[in-house]
């Protein structure tokens, strides 16, 4: 065998049959060889990849990549969104006249209404197969049943699918869009606007009132579009609903969700509870502690992570709590008139049986602690002493409601009373004006007719006066 290959030290070596292999193969093919095997090499790294898939399944990403923005925009769209039950032909006076002043402020930006009867279609163009292709969520959309969940939810899908500036109906501008952002800050720098809503941590501990003390404002917000924070936000909300609607063994539309449940799963919680772990995920600075001492008490805006957190008296002056001012403050840029805000009605808070709701405190801390003492006070009677307290409260409350009613009624007669004796003013005040006018007319009319007579009776004295003459001739 050694003998037929022709070499004294056996088998030739790696090298030599390399290079006897080289001589034997044309010079262009030669050069060319490197990008062959690494053509082969790729051809057979992707079949294998379908071939044999992975036993280990890869999980599909929070947001679809042709959802994600290659870059952000610099500016916010110029955009203005609102939703409500019908369209702006159907509005209510009140909330027509709250409308307009986003027009009226803002005459060089798009407004745009969401209602009842077209919110569906929405989701279902942005986030269906040629859109965002997320049919998870345009099913998830579907099947809502509970107004105020959808209400949270469109508003986030609306700024991820669009951007620009949400209000809720029930909200006036105060001032232009373009004071959203201070004239120190570059808008570029900024990719959403927020304003602190309850600025209230003294009672962060407290067992109703805590998750509620520390929040951002989402009844007004500014958004650039497709930002990840707010996709992060609506799968969020799926995910929690699905889960109570597991716990109580029902489909999600069919769910029974309490106010601290609508509070902490979609709204102003659930918002501040998003942006601020978007922040803790983009700062700058890895020392930088994010919690709610970044915005307790805050002095003016400030911009963490790309988001721009505007002081209370921004979105939320004039609510009586966590130092919000009044309307009338320089910072203050709209008016919330709470009228739309009836949900609760259908997602009651807690109300202790003898003592109500200490919501209804507004976060006064005498009133708070009060409700506190009472409330454990109460824990430590016996089953008889609290049934003696509940229905003594429960008289209290019903004199309390006879006489609001009559307080009501008495206003109302005083009202009736009031509109009827203007109602005999104005119309004992057209009466006068009628008859004087009639008078001045009837005035007017004979002096017009004695001048008639007056110019007669000249004209006949000169016709006279003339065959007077003629006479003579």
């Amino acid at each position: 065998m050694v003998a037929k290959l022709g070499s004294p030290l056996g088998a030739p070596s790696l090298a030599a049959t390399t290079a006897q292999f080289r001589n034997c193969l044309p010079t262009q093919f030669r050069r060319a060889l490197p990008i062959y095997v690494a053509a082969v090499c790729l051809v057979l790294f992707i079949f294998n990849l379908n071939l044999f898939p992975s036993s280990v399944p890869i999980r599909s990403q929070t947001v679809p990549v042709a959802s994600v923005p290659q870059q952000v925009r610099n500016e916010f769209p110029r955009k203005i969104w609102q939703t409500w039950k019908v369209n702006p032909l159907k509005f209510e006076e009140r909330d027509l006249n709250t409308a307009r002043t986003w027009l009226a402020k803002n005459p060089e930006y798009r407004y745009e209404v969401l209602t009842d009867d077209n919110d569906l279609r929405y989701v279902e163009y942005h986030f269906g197969p040629d859109g965002f292709n997320r049919p998870d969520i345009v099913d998830f959309y579907r099947n809502l049943k509970a107004a105020i969940v959808k209400a949270d939810l469109l508003r986030y899908m609306i700024m991820y699918a669009e951007g620009g500036v949400y209000a809720d109906i029930d909200v006036e501008a105060l001032k232009p869009v373009n004071r959203f952002i201070p004239a120190r800050y570059d808008e570029k720098d900024i990719d959403m606007v927020v304003g602190v809503e309850i600025d209230e941590p003294d009672w962060k501990d407290h067992p109703i009132l805590g998750p509620k003390s520390r929040s951002f404002c989402q009844w007004t917000f500014m958004c650039k579009p497709q930002l990840p924070v707010m996709m992060r936000l609506i799968e969020q909300i799926m995910t929690w609903l699905n889960g109570v609607a597991k716990e109580q063994g029902v489909s999600i539309g069919e769910v029974d969700l309490d106010f601290d449940q609508i509070i902490s799963g979609t709204g102003p919680s659930a918002f501040t509870e998003a942006i601020m772990a978007e922040m803790e995920l983009h700062k700058e600075d890895p020392s930088l502690t994010i919690d709610w001492d970044l915005f307790h008490d805050l002095d003016e805006s400030k911009i963490v992570s790309r988001v721009l957190v505007l002081t209370v008296e921004a979105f939320a002056a004039g609510q009586g709590h966590s130092h919000s001012g009044n309307h009338e403050a320089r910072a203050a840029l709209v008016r919330h008139h709470y009228h739309a805000s009836n949900w609760p009605s259908r997602h009651p808070r807690y109300s202790h049986p003898a003592y109500g709701e200490v919501e209804r405190c507004n976060w006064n801390p005498e009133c708070v602690r009060k409700w506190d003492k009472d409330v454990e006070a109460f824990s430590k009677l016996s089953d008889a002493e609290k049934t003696k307290i509940i229905e003594e409260k429960q008289r209290e409350k019903e004199e309390e409601e006879e006489k609001r009613k009559a307080e009501e009624e008495k206003k109302k007669k005083q009202k009736e009373e009031a509109d009827r004796k203007k109602k005999e003013a104005d119309e004992a005040q057209r009466k006068k004006k009628e008859e004087e006018e009639a008078a001045a007319r009837k005035k007017k009319e004979e002096e017009e007719a004695a001048k008639e007579k007056e110019k007669g009776k000249k004209s006949e004295t000169s016709q006279q006066g003339k065959k007077s003459g003629w006479g003579f001739k």
